[in-house]
């Protein structure tokens, strides 16, 4: 095999084993401690000591018009959580220090849901729950 096919081949072996792998609509890059998560289809928790970056839940909504029931509470620093339900990141909610929030999403098209979870700078103490009706 000549020289230019054998690098073809291992660039190509390389990109699709990334794609296979790596290559989400979201990416998860995070640092915790005491960290307790949890992600099925229609449930996703996660507990934290200390957190820092950014979690990706992926849920999927069996129904034509369902509903993201959601709740959270941090005891110091900044989250933003987004949703992703139709092809568009959008902001779910916020939450700083001592703050707590539950509420619900409705009308969610059948799919992929995305739950984005976004830190600004080490958070700590805090419990969010994520689920689909």
């Amino acid at each position: 095999m000549k020289k230019i096919e054998k690098v073809t081949l291992i660039m190509i072996t390389v990109l699709a084993s990334l794609c296979l792998t790596g290559c989400g609509k979201y990416v998860s890059s995070w640092s915790a401690s005491a960290y307790v998560h949890t992600n099925t289809s229609s449930y996703a928790y996660m507990d934290f000591w200390t957190f820092k970056g950014t979690q990706v839940h992926t849920l999927k909504c069996k129904n034509e018009t369902g509903t993201l029931n959601y709740s959270g509470k941090l005891e110091k620093g900044n989250v933003i959580v987004y949703v992703d339900y139709d092809g568009t990141k959008k902001e779910l909610f916020k939450l700083s220090d001592g703050e707590e929030i539950n509420s619900s999403l409705k009308d969610l098209k059948e799919g992929t849901v995305y739950v984005i979870f976004e830190t600004d700078g080490k958070c700590e103490n805090g419990e969010f729950e994520f689920e689909l009706e």
